[in-house]
């Protein structure tokens, strides 16, 4: 545990998770980096495996945080009946393997995954789904996940969440309505509800392998069906404040053109899960330059024109707040392919969190990166794979 708390000029720090699987691991890792600089958030959002990842860090004191993390993803790591998965790690470890052998291992792992599932997360049902009678929405896959239940219970203090000590939002779509919804500590708090583990289960439940989680009489899927990345949630919601969001994405926008069909399946993903999430930082920042226009506008007119519903609007409307997004976007590695989000192995999970952690340790030899951004700025963003220039909003 860090000696001291890093001193950040925000009324609002927070960490943002996209989901992807196994790929979580590179938040863990990330996390690791900012829990040694002394960097700690007051707000988290994720949503699928960020929900998890979410959870544990929310859910426990800032001295166990990295413990829980360690002991979630060395347990989902192994899967339910581990003896080849075992020896195969053994071998990697006696000696450096090729890119080629790397590889083989890897959907090797991702095999197995699909045949029995992971360690305290996810195994396949005993019946297969089709010969299932109709009519069980909560049946409806191809995974049972009531060993995720079990472990969330064991690694998070849920009442921890409820006391509002750090906020939690998680995203997840409603099957029947299709509308997108954050269960959200806060929120929930003022209704008298509690954050629990089925909603972390909801948004992280990604069909066809996991079924629908039902709450309070209404089933909901993992939040990255509509959209994996809950960066808007946070800088949208009202009041809003002077943040520092660290977004931690696992799928990256931009890419090579795929020339074999295995490629082009892993292209697909990276697509489909990344959220466009540049494109996100940069209406967010369009947005406040509206705002701040509007706000300065304002000023212009007599108070008496200002008191007319129309100005009043306007007014409502027009904000004065800064934002500054920091990126810490994962990047494939050329082993890993279209199955990299349900590749488990454990050395490659480990590979995953060294490389959060060296993104977070690369990120913080910029100590301009988490400077407050002016008024006249209103949003920033910062991303160590890509140098780009500040927005001005």
């Amino acid at each position: 545990m860090p000696e001291r708390t890093m001193k950040l000029d925000y009324e609002t720090i927070a960490l943002v998770l996209q989901g992807g699987g196994a790929l979580g691991a590179y938040q863990a890792g990330v996390y690791e980096g900012m829990h040694r600089a002394g960097i700690r958030c007051n707000w988290i959002a994720g949503i699928s495996i960020g929900a998890v990842n979410a959870a544990l860090i929310a859910g426990n004191g800032p001295q166990d945080r990295l413990d829980k993390l360690k002991a979630f993803w060395e347990m989902v790591c192994r899967p339910n009946t581990a003896v080849f998965p075992q020896a195969l790690s053994g071998m990697l470890h006696l000696a450096p393997p090729s890119p080629l052998w790397h590889e083989w291992a890897s959907l090797s792992n991702a095999a197995i995954a699909t045949l029995q599932g992971q360690r305290g997360f996810f195994k396949p049902r005993f019946m297969p789904p089709w010969s299932i009678p109709q009519g069980d929405p909560g049946k409806a896959s191809l995974y049972d996940v009531s060993d995720l239940r079990e472990t969330l219970e064991r690694f998070v203090d849920f009442d921890r969440i409820g006391s509002g000590e750090t906020r939690l939002s998680l995203g997840a779509v409603n099957v029947a309505t299709g509308n997108f919804r954050y269960f959200d500590s806060q929120d929930l708090a003022l209704e008298g509800k509690r954050l629990g583990p089925e909603h972390v289960m909801a948004s992280s439940a990604l069909p066809p392998a996991f079924a629908p989680v039902e709450i309070e009489g209404d089933y909901y899927w993992d939040g990255g069906v509509v959209s994996n990345t809950p960066l808007e949630f946070i800088l949208e919601y009202l009041p809003r404040r002077d943040t520092l969001a660290f977004q931690i994405d696992l799928w990256s926008a931009r890419g090579d053109v795929p020339d074999n069909i295995l490629d082009v399946l892993e292209r697909q993903k990276d697509i489909q899960y990344s959220s466009r999430t540049r494109r996100g930082t940069d209406q967010t920042g369009a947005r406040q330059g509206m705002r701040l226009a509007i706000h300065q506008a304002l000023k212009k007119v007599p108070a008496e024109l200002r008191r007319q519903p129309e100005f009043q609007t306007l007014d409502n409307f027009s904000c004065t707040k800064v934002f500054n997004i920091i990126q810490l976007i994962y990047q494939s590695k050329s082993f890993e392919k279209h199955f990299k989000d349900y590749e488990f192995g454990l050395l490659t999970m480990q590979a995953h969190w060294r490389a959060g952690l060296k993104d977070m340790q690369d990120t913080l030899k910029h100590p301009e990166y988490f400077a407050r951004p002016s008024a006249l700025e209103g949003v920033v963003t910062h991303d160590i794979h890509r140098k780009a220039k500040p927005k001005e909003g």
